[in-house]
């Protein structure tokens, strides 16, 4: 079925029109992060069993306000499943998740959204078929408060919703610098255009938590480096506190201020890029022991994958 999309209003800003970073009228950006101690999100010992398979084994951490808490680990080490626990499409087996107090394991799936959290995906989820500016109105349905009766008839609050909800989107346009592709199908776009878009769609539901799953994936250097940007100003801009799940530890190194390094579901390492990334478990996880590199030398190159390592 092809999703309702919203229309707009001729009283729109016009297209291309210059607006500061947040919009036009600036009140997009939540407030500044807050400086209290007290966890935005907080997880509390959550393992999660499926059948015989342990892939989340009493994992315990907070994500402080305003801060781009990562993270890391080899494949399968159980990151998106977190992730997944976040989000409620599972359930912890043993645990709980807490977000700005509320028990989050006690809220159905479709609440998460309004609540703050939004989320992007490994894999691309967008109506390809829609154009941009359609895909980023669909992530304004939280914000709607107009009824039934009130959109059959089009009344003049449904038509002052669709202004607002249109202003929201012109100004999330604005931020990631989509103007270019505002009216262009998400089919015909590149694969780095698309990860922008998706972006913009979560940004567009006015999170106070944005978790994005493997941001720089199919990306190539230079479209990672964008991303960072993007990360950096969601964060600094828009006060946005951000859990990502990322392997490239350049994009790591750049926006984090702290690291969760997994293993086999379980907590290798917390602290900064720098501690995480040189801490001894972390380096075995990725790269093996050493004794395990030492025997993979070449005559040639004796003490370069220990230096690889080690760094």
């Amino acid at each position: 079925m092809t999703p309702t999309l919203v229309t707009a209003s001729t009283t729109l800003p016009p297209e291309g029109a210059n607006f500061p970073r947040g919009g036009p009228s600036g009140n997009f950006m939540p407030q500044a992060p807050s400086t209290a101690h007290t966890p935005l999100l907080s997880a509390r010992n959550i393992s999660v069993r499926f059948g015989g398979v342990l892939a989340v084994n009493d994992v315990s951490f907070d994500v402080m306000p305003g801060e781009v808490f990562t993270l890391i680990g080899p494949n399968g080490a159980g990151k998106t499943t977190v992730f997944n626990l976040i989000s409620r499409i599972y359930n912890p087996t043993l645990g709980e998740i807490d977000f700005k107090g509320q028990r989050l394991t006690e809220q159905p799936p479709h609440k998460i959204a309004e609540l703050g959290i939004a989320r992007t995906f490994q894999n691309i989820e967008l109506f390809e078929h829609a154009t941009v500016l359609h895909n980023l109105l669909i992530g304004r349905h939280t914000h709607r408060q107009t009824g039934l009766w009130s959109e059959i008839f089009f009344t003049r609050k449904t038509r002052q919703a669709e202004i607002q909800a249109r202003e929201k989107v012109e100004q999330i346009i604005d931020f990631l610098d989509l103007q270019h592709y505002r009216d262009a199908y998400v089919a015909g776009l590149p694969y780095g255009v698309r990860k922008v878009v998706e972006l913009a769609r979560a940004l567009c539901t006015e999170p106070q938590l944005l978790l994005l799953d493997e941001p720089s994936s199919g990306l190539n250097v230079e479209e990672t480096d964008d991303m960072a940007f993007w990360i950096q100003d969601i964060k600094n801009d828009l006060g946005i506190t951000v859990l990502m799940v990322e392997h490239d530890m350049s994009l790591v190194s750049k926006v984090s201020d702290r690291v969760l390094a997994m293993n086999q579901g379980e907590v290798l390492a917390m602290g900064t890029p720098r501690e995480v990334q040189t801490n001894p478990a972390v380096v075995e996880a990725y790269l093996g022991s050493i004794d395990d590199v030492s025997s993979l030398r070449r005559p040639h190159q004796p003490a370069q994958l220990e230096r690889e390592a080690q760094s």
